[in-house]
This record gives structure tokens, C-alpha cells and sequence, in this order.
């Protein structure tokens, strides 16, 4: 069975932390200074290999191609990991859209794109007076695309374990929540958490439909005692194998 996944706001990703400028400012030193050491790798590669001894144009049309991968290191970074760099992920933040959910790579071509506007026209000054002016902390490629940066730091405030106090005389009422593993319910339970603290009884809906979904049961409850009963179950059949 697959794993849960809520790729909404109602994921672990709500309540996310919104990243202002000084970690994206740092990641984007670390990835400058990646690609400028790759540069410079490859300029002493042609320079100094015998292979492009050729004339002043031959090699330069041979940089000029092998300089291509750090032209577009940051929308390939971007696409294949998930809306990271590298000095994104050192800094554990990474681009994620506004409700939370993984980037699709047309929103990161026009975020890419939009950085000769954030970064390079005017220098990075537009860049950063967006960031510093936008409520989301969004750059102008940002704000098109549809992005945010959010911190994937661990949150401490979400408890991480599963268990759930049951009682001794307890009562299982689905006995298909066998089907689930440890982490589709951490998911369940980090998500029920924070919609209960914030009220957000929309996101219950959602994470009730995909249990039901996953599962293929059905329920007269409220959201909040369904999925409640389904974490004390799910602890009862774990607890009593």
C-alpha cells in the first residue's frame, strides 16, 4: 500500500515557516560559489587540455558548451530535487507552491525565467526590496509562479510519535487500519494536530476523505471522532499483535 500523502496545506507542510532574506541570501551565495568553482574547473580543463588545442574560437565555442550546466543549474537543481539547490538544502529551505505542495516545473521555469528581473537587470535590488516588501516574503518570480520559500527544518511543536493513550477495555470499530504503516499515521496524526489547533475544520474534511479513500470505509461520525477513533484503532491492533 502507498504511503499517505496530503499534498494540500492540510500536510505536514501547514503552518509552514515562510524564509525571508538572509537564509535565501545565503543559499544563493552557496550556490554561486558552487558554480563559480565549476567554472572555473572547466576553464582550466580547456585551457590546459591538449584535447581543445585548437584555435582561440574552438575553444571558446567548448567552454562555452561545457559552461551550459551552470547557466542552468538553478531551475535543473530546482526540477530534480524537488524545489532545492544545493545551498538550499544545506540550509534546509526549499520552494514549495502557495498551498504548500510540491512545485510542478512549469512553476519553477517561470520562477527561473523571472531572475533576470529579480537578480540581474538592476542587480539583486529588486529582488530583495520584493522579498522584504511582500507579506509572503515572495520575489517577483516568485509572486508569478505561484512560490514561496518555506523553511523543512523539523518542526519541535508537532509530536512526532504515534501512540495514543487506549484503554484497557477499548473497543477497535475499523479493523482496516491494519492496512496503514508507521508513517502514513504520523502524517494523519501531524495533520489532525495542527487543523485541530487552528480550527481548521476544511483541512479535517480532506484528511477524513483520504482516509476513507485509502481505506474504503465509510462513517456516520464527525470528522474530529473519526479520525481520533482511527488513530486509538490503529494503536489497538499495533499494540495487541
Amino acid at each position: 500500500m502507498g504511503n499517505l500523502a496530503i499534498n494540500t496545506a492540510q500536510n505536514v507542510n501547514l503552518d509552514y515557516k515562510l524564509i525571508g532574506l538572509g537564509e535565501r541570501a545565503v543559499a544563493f551565495l552557496i550556490d554561486g560559489i558552487i558554480i563559480l568553482t565549476y567554472m572555473t574547473i572547466m576553464e582550466n580543463v580547456v585551457a590546459l587540455s591538449q584535447i581543445f588545442d585548437a584555435d582561440t574560437w574552438t575553444q571558446r565555442g567548448f567552454l562555452g558548451l561545457f559552461l551550459l550546466p551552470a547557466f542552468f543549474y538553478s531551475l535543473i537543481f530546482h526540477i530534480l530535487f524537488g524545489g532545492q539547490t544545493i545551498g538550499k538544502m544545506i540550509m534546509r529551505i526549499k520552494v514549495v507552491r502557495l498551498d504548500g505542495a510540491p512545485t510542478e516545473w512549469y512553476n519553477l521555469f517561470v520562477r527561473w525565467m523571472l531572475r533576470i528581473v529579480d537578480l540581474w537587470i538592476f542587480s539583486p535590488s529588486i529582488g530583495i526590496l520584493s522579498i522584504l516588501l511582500s507579506d509572503k516574503k515572495q520575489r517577483i518570480g516568485d509572486a508569478a509562479a505561484g512560490t514561496v520559500v518555506i523553511s523543512v527544518k523539523k518542526k519541535h511543536n508537532i509530536s512526532s510519535t504515534i501512540l495514543e493513550e487506549v484503554e484497557e477495555d477499548y473497543q477497535p470499530v475499523f479493523n482496516t487500519v491494519t492496512q496503514l504503516t508507521d508513517k502514513d499515521v504520523r502524517i494523519i496524526k501531524e495533520a489532525y494536530t495542527i487543523s485541530r489547533k487552528n480550527s481548521d475544520f476544511k483541512t479535517l474534511t480532506l484528511l477524513r476523505k483520504k482516509i476513507c479513500d485509502l481505506l474504503q470505509i465509510e462513517s456516520d461520525m464527525y470528522d474530529v471522532q473519526f479520525i481520533d477513533t482511527i488513530l486509538k484503532d490503529y494503536n489497538y491492533y499495533t499494540q495487541n499483535m
